[in-house]
């Protein structure tokens, strides 16, 4: 079983939006740090944001004012709302959960800003 399952990529144009869901099964999420990576093409996995149980948020910072990231803990999901997208956010988008028990990946989902 896959602890963590995104969902919401796709091909958008420039200055469009998008919205990533990452749902999270068969840990206990409210234990978790949650956070979005994300991998362009010949790049390193470079971070994207946090949440922490309790909400608080931390973001890079070619992403703040325009992505903003949140959780439900009730039904054990991060999103990541993505507005203003350009081209240089073309990447795979994937979805983490960590303590100091662990770390787990999501399989990505990829995000293509063109046109």
């Amino acid at each position: 079983q896959v602890p963590l399952v995104e969902s919401g990529g796709g091909l958008v144009q420039p200055g469009g939006s998008l919205r990533l869901s990452c749902s999270a099964s068969g840990i206990v999420f409210t234990r978790f740090v949650a956070g979005w990576y994300r991998q362009a093409p010949g790049k390193e996995r470079e971070l994207v944001a946090l949440i922490t149980p309790d909400g608080r948020t931390t973001y890079v910072d070619s992403v703040l004012g325009r992505f903003t990231i949140s959780r439900d803990n009730a039904e054990s999901r991060a999103y990541l709302q993505m507005t203003n997208l350009g081209p240089e956010d073309t990447a795979v988008y994937y979805c983490n959960a960590y303590n100091i028990d662990g770390k787990y990946w999501g399989q990505g989902t990829q995000v293509t800003v063109s046109g």
